[in-house]
């Protein structure tokens, strides 16, 4: 079992930034390879960035960082010059690295299904 835990979320003026945080926990959550989704209320849940194979989604390149202090077992989404478009609720969540791995080769994105751990989730919203 895994745990995550999300935090960081806020409101912010388009053009800002805000640093999204997943804390894992659980006897087996550092094997694990963990992501970054996201989604808004009516539209498909995206996934946005992962550090198997540096994967970021196209919208996100650019402004968007991920990075994982394996000492805290937590995983960080920097995220800057936000915009409207960004505006979602964020989610980590965990799953087995090889399969995440070979989606990404052969769907060049991040699947829901390969991920069976979940946070509940981080609100961003952006403001013009």
């Amino acid at each position: 079992q895994v745990h995550l835990v999300e935090s960081g979320g806020g409101s912010v003026q388009a053009g800002g930034s805000l640093t999204l945080s997943c804390a894992a926990s659980g006897h087996e959550s550092s094997s694990y390879c963990i992501g970054w989704f996201r989604q808004v209320p009516g539209k498909e849940r995206e996934g946005v960035a992962s550090l198997i194979g540096g994967y970021y989604t196209d919208s996100v390149k650019g402004r968007f960082s991920i990075s994982r202090d394996y000492a805290k077992n937590t995983l960080y989404l920097e995220m800057n010059n936000l915009t409207l478009e960004d505006a979602a609720t964020y989610y980590c969540a965990a799953g087995d690295c090889g399969r995440i791995r070979t989606t990404l080769k052969s769907q060049m994105k991040l699947t829901g299904a390969d991920f069976p751990y979940w946070g509940l989730g981080t609100q961003v919203t952006v403001s013009s």
